[in-house]
């Protein structure tokens, strides 16, 4: 989790600061955190471009994971995910069909969904707890 907190360090989203690493046999395999589409402004430059409440500009920090290990052909099938903020239901989704087995998160965030679906399809969800901590 260390991991992922740093690297939500690089986030460039002023309103949630989230990273991810993906890990499997206690080896790091994609980081991630969230930030805008490659090559375009990021919400610290621009601004945030907030829909529904939620800033619509960033690329959440598990999708950015799962894209780099996408694009550097490296399989997360059956890894672990860990993550500073509970996934929201899209990410969730990518979460699940990438196949990822454990999902491992620091603070709860907003979306209660995922903890039925999650039991549906044998993912297994790990609060960690860490709002409670300084």
């Amino acid at each position: 989790m260390n991991l992922a907190v740093q690297a939500a360090m690089r986030s460039t989203c002023p309103r949630k600061s989230v990273g991810a690493v993906v890990v499997r046999d206690k080896a790091a395999l994609a980081t991630g955190y969230n930030g805008s589409i490659r090559g375009l402004a990021h919400c610290s430059e621009v601004g945030c471009l907030i829909e529904n409440d939620h800033c619509v500009r960033t690329v959440h920090a598990e999708a950015n994971a799962i894209l780099q290990a996408a694009r550097h052909g490296v399989s997360i099938d059956r890894a672990d995910i860990y993550v500073t903020a509970s996934p929201c239901w899209d990410c969730f989704k990518l979460i699940a069909n990438a196949g990822i087995a454990r999902v491992l998160y620091g603070e709860f965030y907003r979306d209660d969904r995922i903890t039925e679906y999650a039991r549906e399809a044998g993912i297994e969800l790990v609060h960690l707890g860490l709002e409670d901590k300084p």
